[in-house]
């Protein structure tokens, strides 16, 4: 799955290139959800009280859980794979077999649907964004 790239900056280098967990990774096709999911949580964790991968659940080639708190102070997990990002559970590292929630394409969407105060901060952060664009494009 695909995440979408949001137009704040983000650090250049999260350190993946010395951890041995992902050097066997590098120059091939398999796509290793927890990268994806790392690329998750670093794409949001400023607009949510705390998010982080699961280390008690199982991540696989095709499966890794996040934990987010919210702004409202909810907390979730979800599961991430290649049909997008499902909330599994009320609560840090768990799941709820029977728990059926839909699927989001992106991040964006599903904490969208979870949490007005993160809707609120994202645009926020994102109208501060465009206006320091602007003022560095008039200068």
């Amino acid at each position: 799955m695909e995440t979408d790239h949001n137009p704040m900056e983000m650090p250049n280098n999260m350190g993946f290139e010395e951890d041995s967990d992902y050097r066997d990774f590098e120059g091939t096709d398999v796509k290793d959800m927890r990268l994806e999911a790392e690329a998750v949580v670093n794409d949001v964790l400023f607009a949510v009280s705390n998010m982080f991968v699961s280390k008690t659940l199982p991540c696989a080639e095709d499966v890794a859980y996040i934990n987010v708190e919210t702004r409202e102070r909810n907390k979730y997990c979800l599961e991430l794979t290649e049909a997008g990002l499902r909330v599994v559970a009320y609560a840090f590292d768990q799941t709820d077999d029977s728990l059926q929630t839909p699927y989001h394409e992106t991040v964006y969407s599903l904490l969208d649907s979870l949490s007005p105060a993160y809707r609120e901060f994202f645009g926020n952060a994102l109208l501060q964004r465009l206006e320091a664009l602007k003022k560095d494009s008039q200068s």
